[in-house]
């Protein structure tokens, strides 16, 4: 049986997914009314989004929170560190299931015909690969990161040839994991992380 989202999810789906870009003014009883909802519980989800950074306190309410091009260089080099440890970890405490599990989501995302779900389809091998590190509690920081990042997402990550260059590095990641090389999976990640960071960057700063 399927459940309604939450406001707060709702609200944080809304925004990562640049329904309310950066800057957009979010007003309690206008969001209530959009979701169907009193003012209360918008209040409430809209205080626990600024905790995570997604919003902030302005006049009546609150605006999806802007970013410098400096900030996002802050965000995507915390990413760098937490994500090549946990490619390091992956590779020393993965159990049997976690490689099968991402292999099978590799697989599949390489086959995936359309570019946008491949790209969704690689983000979602990520997490699998940061379950296979177990370690909740960079889950949950990096969880937090990439909401604050995907504000940001541009076109130019959906392109082909970025996609294609996605799947070569989470290959070699990936078979650094499979053969238990933690330092290789470490440096790998690094690689491709930088990249990525180097591409939101220089589209952050063309804005």
């Amino acid at each position: 049986m399927r459940t309604e989202s939450s406001p707060y999810q709702q609200l944080r789906e809304r925004i990562t997914g640049r329904i309310y870009p950066p800057g957009t003014m979010l007003l309690p009883a206008t969001v209530g009314a959009e979701l169907g909802v009193s003012r209360t519980p918008v209040r409430e989800a809209l205080h626990r989004l600024d905790y995570e950074g997604l919003v902030v306190q302005a006049p009546r309410g609150y605006r999806v929170r802007e970013r410098t091009p400096e900030e996002l260089l802050e965000i995507c080099d915390a990413r760098i560190v937490l994500e090549s440890a946990v490619a390091f970890s992956a590779a020393t405490s993965r159990s049997e299931i976690d490689l099968a599990r991402l292999t099978r989501m590799f697989d599949t995302a390489v086959a995936e015909p359309d570019p946008e779900a491949g790209l969704r389809l690689h983000s979602d091998w990520h997490h699998a690969l940061r379950a296979a590190a177990h370690n909740r509690t960079v889950e949950e920081l990096m969880d937090r990161l990439d909401a604050q990042m995907a504000v940001y997402e541009t076109d130019r990550s959906q392109a082909p040839e970025n996609l294609a260059q996605i799947e070569n590095e989470h290959r070699d990641i990936l078979d650094a994991v499979l053969a238990g090389d933690a330092e290789r999976a470490r440096t790998t990640m690094i690689a491709h992380q930088v990249r990525t960071r180097d591409i939101r960057i220089a589209a952050a700063a063309a804005r």
